[in-house]
C-alpha cells in the first residue's frame, strides 16, 4: 500500500490546485483494487467555538454512496408499517431502545416520528457519540417516515464541521464514473455553500480537496468549483 500511495503521491503536483474534473482524474487513475471511498475535506473560515457558526446538514447524493444504508426507525402506530414498506431495515420503540442499550446497533442511520422523541432521548448518550442520534435539522425526526427512510437509502450525507473547522464527508466509491463522482463532490459543496452562517465574515470556504481513502488529497481551483455552485 505504501509503494501504490507514493506513486499515486508523485501524479500530484504540490502546490498545485487542479480544476475538478482534472482532480477526479487524478484520485480515479491513483486507486487501488480497493474499492475506496472518495472523500472531500473543506476547510472553512470560521470559529468552530462559537454556536452561532457551526455547520452542519444533511444532502442527497444525486449517483448513490455506493453502499447498502441499513435503517432503524423508532415509530409506533400506523407509522410502523409506513417505514417498514418505505425500506426501513428495523423499527422498533422500546424494544429497539433495549437493543441499543445491550449493544446491538446494526445501522446506519437512526430516524424518529416526534412521538418517539421521548424513548430516544432516554439513549441519546449512546447514539449521540456515535453520529446517529436523530435531530429534526436533518430531518431524521419527522413524522414522514416514508420521505426519510427512502432518502437515507437512496444515500444521503450528513456534514458536520469539527473542532479545526474543516468539513470531512465521503461522497461516493473510486470505481464511480468521472461524471458520478464529480456530481457528488458538487453537490456536497453546494449543500456546505447554503449551509454559511449568517455571522460569518470574509472568505467562508478557504480549501477543498479531494482523495481516495488511502490516497493523496488533491486541492481542488477554489474559485473554478465554486463557480459551478454559485
Amino acid at each position: 500500500m505504501a509503494k501504490r500511495y507514493k506513486a499515486a503521491a508523485e501524479k500530484v503536483q504540490k502546490g498545485k490546485a487542479y480544476p475538478l474534473k482534472e482532480a477526479v482524474s487524478l484520485l480515479k487513475n491513483g486507486s487501488t483494487k480497493f474499492d475506496q471511498t472518495v472523500d472531500v475535506a473543506i476547510n472553512l473560515g470560521i470559529d468552530p467555538t462559537q454556536s452561532d457558526q457551526m455547520v452542519r446538514g444533511m444532502v442527497g447524493m444525486p449517483n448513490g454512496l455506493g453502499k447498502t444504508v441499513r435503517v432503524a426507525v423508532f415509530a409506533k402506530g400506523d407509522k410502523v408499517d409506513v417505514a417498514k414498506k418505505a425500506g426501513a431495515d428495523i423499527v422498533g420503540g422500546d424494544d429497539l431502545a433495549e437493543m441499543i442499550q445491550k449493544g446491538e446497533m446494526n445501522f446506519d442511520v437512526c430516524i424518529a416520528t416526534p412521538d418517539m422523541m421521548g424513548v430516544v432521548g432516554k439513549i441519546g448518550k449512546i447514539l449521540g457519540p456515535r453520529g446517529l442520534m436523530p435531530n429534526p435539522k436533518l430531518g431524521t425526526v419527522t413524522p414522514d417516515v416514508e420521505k426519510a427512510v427512502k432518502a437515507a437509502k437512496s444515500g444521503q450525507v450528513e456534514f458536520k464541521v469539527e473542532k479545526a473547522g474543516i468539513i470531512h464527508a465521503g461522497v461516493g466509491k473510486v470505481s464511480f464514473d468521472e461524471k458520478a463522482i464529480t456530481e457528488n463532490v458538487v453537490s456536497l459543496i453546494a449543500a456546505v455553500s447554503k449551509a454559511k452562517p449568517a455571522g460569518v465574515k470574509g472568505n467562508y470556504i478557504k480549501k477543498i480537496s479531494i482523495s481516495s481513502t488511502m490516497g493523496p488529497g488533491i486541492t481542488l481551483d477554489l474559485a473554478e468549483v465554486l463557480g459551478m455552485v454559485a
